[in-house]
């Protein structure tokens, strides 16, 4: 199985930006459709950004203008540009991996196969 490892968490002032990134085992561009979700105690997982092999994303309405999705595909890495960072944001970030369209998946985590351990992002007022 694909192997991900997410990193670039930590703590920002509201209005802030960071940038996550996701280190794959292997090329995973190519084959599966990728993506970011989110989840914070208490509430279901929330599909954030993806991105499918074709390279087409979608975004959750509520980062739209200020995310950013995008893979490296000779590093097999995968990024989360965060800008305009809100409180209500705060969150464990994961990567995800997938066999189904990258849309679907969005709205759709249960059929996410391979899942990061995630990485923290707290966003302070």
């Amino acid at each position: 199985q694909v192997q991900l490892v997410e990193s670039g968490g930590g703590s920002v002032q509201t209005g802030g930006s960071l940038r996550l990134s996701c280190a794959a085992s292997e090329n995973t561009y190519s084959r599966y459709s990728m993506g970011w979700f989110r989840q914070t105690p208490g509430k279901e997982r929330e599909g954030v950004a993806v991105i499918d092999s074709d390279g087409s994303t979608f975004y959750v309405d509520s980062v739209k203008g200020r995310f950013t999705i995008s893979q490296d595909t000779p590093k097999n890495t995968l990024y989360l540009k965060m800008n305009s960072l809100k409180p209500e944001e705060t969150s464990m970030y994961y990567c995800a991996a997938g066999r189904a369209a990258a849309w679907w998946l969005l709205q759709h985590p249960e059929h996410v196969g391979h899942w990061g351990q995630g990485t923290q992002v707290t966003v302070s007022s």
